[in-house]
């Protein structure tokens, strides 16, 4: 059992791996014996989280803007200069905007849904032949969307972009798995709900707000992320091919 939901000797990339969701899922997969390399726009911050989570394993800072075509490019090429083949991928940079329906710009939309919904596509592309690499060396490699349950019930804010592109996300993450499932290479998602992140400040800040609309009384803690991407990215998740796991406390459910 303990070999099930072992990753030692793999290698993932998590993107956004240096704060919230990304980070949380990065140490996780650490304690779970990966060696694991984080990206996040701001070089600093990507060093300095690296340099952190290295107590608990081997951590490479590669940062770089997931965003734009050229920064994937680059992100490709620093990972290949420390190794010819990549297991897991976790898509997890991402963005949000809210603004009332009349005043939402455009600028806003292109911003989210090029980051959520776009970059995951275009950077696992990037990343395939890394993939396939990990897959001929015995495992299943692994890519995990990181979507939301505002991508599978409506959030009464106005996040229009944010909610279009998780939702965009979960549907993609079935139609990449159809293609890819037969080189070996599984792809799933996870849907959080409330955890603590820069994004989501509001079970930051209010958690004892956030937690009165949460069935389970609680918002979500680094162990509960951790747990589900290890899961996923581990043996015990090779047969599950194109779902989105909801890791929320069910909110969804409540949301009716």
């Amino acid at each position: 059992m303990q070999d099930l939901f072992s990753l030692a000797g793999r290698t993932a990339l998590v993107t956004g791996g240096s704060r919230g969701i990304g980070r949380m899922i990065a140490a996780g997969f650490l304690q779970a014996g990966a060696r694991v390399f984080i990206s996040a726009r701001k070089a600093e911050a990507c060093h300095a989280a690296a340099a952190e989570l290295g107590k608990l394993g081997p951590c490479t800072s590669l940062p770089a803007d997931v965003s734009t075509r050229e920064g994937q490019a680059a992100l490709v090429a620093a990972l290949a200069a420390h190794t010819p083949h990549l297991d897991i991928l976790v898509n997890n940079a991402g963005a949000a905007w809210g603004a009332p329906f009349d005043e939402f710009p455009e600028n806003g939309w292109d911003k989210v849904v090029d980051l959520n919904l776009k970059s995951p596509f275009f950077l696992t592309q990037a990343l395939h032949g890394m993939l396939k690499a990990g897959a001929a060396r015995g495992p299943v490699a692994k890519v995990i969307h990181i979507a939301s349950i505002d991508g599978v019930s409506a959030n009464p804010l106005e996040t229009y972009s944010y909610q279009a592109s998780k939702a965009g996300l979960i549907h993609l993450t079935k139609r990449m798995a159809i293609q890819l499932a037969p080189e070996r290479i599984a792809v799933s998602a996870i849907a959080p709900g409330a955890f603590a992140s820069e994004m989501n400040r509001a079970a930051r800040d209010y958690a004892d707000q956030v937690i009165k609309h949460v069935p389970a009384g609680r918002i979500g803690t680094d162990e509960d992320m951790a747990g589900a991407a290890i899961y996923l990215a581990s043996r015990a998740g090779d047969y599950v091919v194109g779902s989105t796991l909801v890791v929320d406390g069910g909110v969804t459910f409540a949301r009716g």
